[in-house]
């Protein structure tokens, strides 16, 4: 087994999309994870161009999104807004 890597960890405030988070939390409960270790472990995967899940994961999560009416797809990730809060300006992004 590999060895463990201290690090520290900081409370955050993040919004997110209602389903996607409940998602998320089934698929975290599925592996018997924090919400956090599974947003870790998908960030460190993401950041190195990995795919973060396997077929099991993408099985679950397949099925996660059924039960909870999750229609979102990468497609809508840069469209999503929340009408009820005002909009923030777009900074530039940098490449």
């Amino acid at each position: 087994m590999a060895r463990p890597i201290d690090v520290e960890r900081v409370q955050t405030g993040v919004r997110i999309e209602k389903r996607i988070l409940k998602v998320l939390k089934g698929l975290a409960e599925y592996h018997d994870l924090s919400l956090g270790d599974l947003l870790e472990g998908i960030a460190l995967h993401a950041f190195e161009g990995k795919a973060p899940f396997g077929a099991e994961s993408r099985e679950c999560i397949a099925e996660l999104r059924k039960i909870y009416g999750l229609d979102l797809d990468s497609t809508a990730s840069h469209r999503l807004r929340d009408p009820r809060r005002p909009r923030v300006p777009e900074r530039r992004r940098r490449s």
